[in-house]
């Protein structure tokens, strides 16, 4: 009877040990990677103002969904989701969220067009280990089917680092854009 009492412990306190070692322990993943390489590549953007500098511009002005929550408003680059590359230091979308009249950086998205990235590729992108979304067409942006990736480093997301929907993003106070200039097309 004790055997078996002490046989059963010692599941209990490997787990206590691995949970007690926390980070410290834990190796980085592919996750982890491609968000701090979001940080380091978009840390500039914090400012809406760098995001225009950069050839980023307005694009549907905020999304907000089905589901709870929000994308947020979309500057985009579209010389970027135009060349059918992706390229971790430079996404295709900077997202933000309108609060106290300031816009602040959230996340970003990793665009490619369907067609394009399909003519020098046979499998679906994966960056840094993350496989993208796939959009047929038509669909509620107007542009030809696409893949996508959001990845929220700047803003935590209840619904994983990588969901499209963020609840607690809100389109509640975007204005409208007013002063920032339309995105290229």
């Amino acid at each position: 009877m004790k055997p078996r009492v002490l046989w059963a412990a010692v599941p209990l306190l490997s787990i206590a040990s691995v949970a007690g070692s926390g980070e410290l322990n834990r190796k980085p993943t592919s996750a982890d990677t491609l968000v701090n390489t979001v940080r380091q590549a978009t840390a500039v953007f914090g400012d809406a103002t760098e995001a225009h500098s950069a050839g980023y511009g307005l694009f549907h002005g905020c999304v907000s969904g089905p589901q709870e929550g929000a994308m947020g408003v979309h500057l985009v680059n579209g010389d970027l989701v135009g060349d059918g590359q992706l390229d971790a230091a430079r996404p295709e979308a900077l997202l933000y969220e309108e609060k106290g009249g300031r816009m602040r950086l959230v996340a970003v998205e990793y665009v490619v067009i369907a067609e394009a990235w399909h003519a020098a590729n046979e499998a679906p992108p994966v960056l840094m280990g993350q496989l993208f979304n796939y959009v047929g067409a038509p669909n509620r942006y107007g542009i030809p089917a696409f893949y996508q990736l959001h990845v929220w480093a700047w803003k935590p997301n209840p619904s994983g680092m990588f969901a499209d929907w963020n609840p607690t993003v809100s389109c509640a106070e975007f204005t409208g854009g007013a002063g920032m200039p339309e995105g290229h097309h």
